[in-house]
Order: C-alpha cells, then structure tokens, then sequence
C-alpha cells in the first residue's frame, strides 16, 4: 500500500510537481520551483490519512541542479516524518538555445523518522507506553529523466536502501521498499498554441512484492492573458488483487482502482491546483475521496525560451 512507503506516489505529478518523483527534475526547468501541498484522506474520518509536503529545487549554473524535500504524512496515532536532498546533472545536446533536447540524472538521500503516539492508547499492557517514540532511518533515491522538445521520459528507482526497523518491524511490511518508476508522455501542440494536449503514463513496479499499477493520464493546457489554465483525468489501477481477512479467513479483493480529475491555473509565477481522487473498490473505508491542494511559486531569471511546448521544463507562454 502507498501509505506503507518512505513518501507515498500520489497524483500531484500531475500539478507541476515532477520532482516529488523524479530526483532528475532537480532544477531542470527554465526557472527554479517552490511547492507546497495539503493532501487529506476521508474528512469524515478521525484521524484519516493525511500528507503534507514542501519542496524547492533550481539550477545552481547551467548544469547542476539542487532541491529539498520536507514532508509529514501523519495517519491516526502513526506518522512518517522526513527530510531529503537532492542533486541532479544535466546535458545539454541542443544545436541552439530553441531546440530542447535534455538528458539529466539524479540522486536523492533522505533522513526518515517514523513516530508512533502511544499516549491516546487504552488498557493497561506493559508493553505500551505513554509516550512518543520513535525511530530513524536513511533512504535514497536515483533516476533519470529525458525531454526531446515535446516528448519526455522519467524512469526512477526509489527507496534503494533497506529499512532495519526495531520499534515498528512487522512481516506484514517487507524491509525492502524498492519501488521503480517509468513515466512517459508527449506535448501535441495546436496550430493556435492557445491549447494543447498531454497524454501520458505512469508505470510503477514493487520488488519486494511484484506488485504493478499503472496511471493512465490526460491533461489540457489552455493559454489565457491572465496566464495558463490546465485541467485532466487520471486513471490508476493495479494489476495485483490485493488481501484482507474477515472472520479470520483470508480474501482477495479486488484490483485497486482511483479516478483523479484535477484543476490548476498559472498567473504569472504563482500556480494553484486542486487535485480530487475517488477509489473504486470493493471494500473502501469511505466514500468521500482524497482531496489535495497545490501552491507553488516560480523564481529566478528565466534562463531559456525553447520553441516548443514542454510544460515540465519551459516556462508556458501567456498571450
């Protein structure tokens, strides 16, 4: 499950939000990035999921590129709290400055604290505390991405290192949370340039239990004077029926399956996004979906204007 990850593979890619993904995105764009997102699972739920994210990354000189994470992902009396750093390298294979041909590597290394609150526990077990405790653990992530004017690929490993848990060890949790992913898409630009098209895909493979789930995604961008509208339908299922037990029998649900659409809009280098996703189970805890807001802000001097329309790299153009 996601919630079982170092930082949880959410939609948010879909909001201008590579480099929670791709370590590689580190400062690949035309202008440095600062993002900050709210994500809540089931309202009607006490102590639901929530995440909570804030990243920044840039291009220190024409080919090294830097960037953080800080993120809180907080579910009832647990929570998952971590810092990560990350350089990327970028080469260039572009005959002028208009033509965008772009190949970057990245690494990324994290710290990772895992918290459990014992203090709301009921009962008198000697085995539990009143306090908080917790524990500590690195983890890193590697990838690369490439960008040819309007196409683009991702392909990252995350989570490389294996987890030794003493406080929160459980068979049900393999220490290895090796995850791969590969994402690839294409821009298709229309004659006005007023709107274009972005379908893409998201493939993500875990080695510890071969579990597979792939997003199926489609985004519009619209160049308005104020700036740029973008909105789309992402679609995510996974190939694996996953288990559960009820009256002590083991069972198999049904494969995982969310319906995402989401909504941004671009005013000058300030960006705001909404992103909603409803699963479609068998067996849900609730049916009122997982919301997710985006703020994001664009800094430093634009350094390139690419004569295409590679939304991931190039700052759009607003007419």
């Amino acid at each position: 499950m996601e919630a079982q990850e170092v930082l949880p593979t959410y939609s948010d890619y879909l909001t201008d939000n590579l480099y929670l993904l791709h370590p590689s995105m580190a400062g690949a764009s035309n202008l440095n990035k600062l993002r900050l997102t709210a994500r809540q699972q089931w309202f009607e739920v006490k102590d639901a999921p929530s995440l909570q994210t804030l990243s920044v990354h840039g291009r220190l000189n024409q080919k090294v590129g830097v960037g953080g994470i800080i993120f809180n992902d907080q579910n009832g009396n647990y929570a998952r709290r971590g810092i990560y750093g990350s350089f990327a390298y970028h080469l260039m294979f572009s005959r002028s400055e208009l033509d965008l041909n772009q190949l970057s590597f990245g690494v990324s290394a994290g710290l990772i604290q895992h918290i459990l609150d014992e203090r709301r526990f009921l009962g008198n077990d000697p085995l539990i505390g009143n306090g908080n405790n917790s524990d500590i653990y690195t983890n890193m992530d590697v990838g690369a991405s490439y960008y040819y004017f309007n196409f683009f690929a991702h392909l990252t490993a995350k989570n490389l290192l294996s987890i030794n848990r003493e406080l929160f060890f459980s068979e049900a949790i393999p220490n290895n949370q090796r995850k791969y992913l590969f994402s690839t898409g294409y821009v298709i630009e229309t004659r006005s340039r007023y709107w274009s098209y972005e379908p893409s895909i998201l493939f993500q493979l875990k080695e510890a239990t071969s579990e597979k789930t792939v997003d199926l995604n489609f985004k519009i961008y619209r160049d308005l004077s104020l700036g740029s509208l973008f909105g789309g339908l992402s679609y995510r299922r996974s190939f694996d029926a996953s288990e559960y037990t009820s009256n002590g029998e083991n069972l198999k649900n049904d494969q995982l399956q969310y319906l995402t659409p989401f909504v941004g809009f671009e005013y000058k280098r300030f960006l705001f996004a909404y992103t909603y996703s409803q699963q479609f189970n068998s067996h849900v805890i609730s049916n009122s979906g997982f919301h997710q807001l985006t703020l994001g802000y664009n800094f430093g001097k634009n350094r390139a204007r690419y004569d295409c329309y590679c939304p991931g790299v190039n700052q759009r153009k607003s007419f």
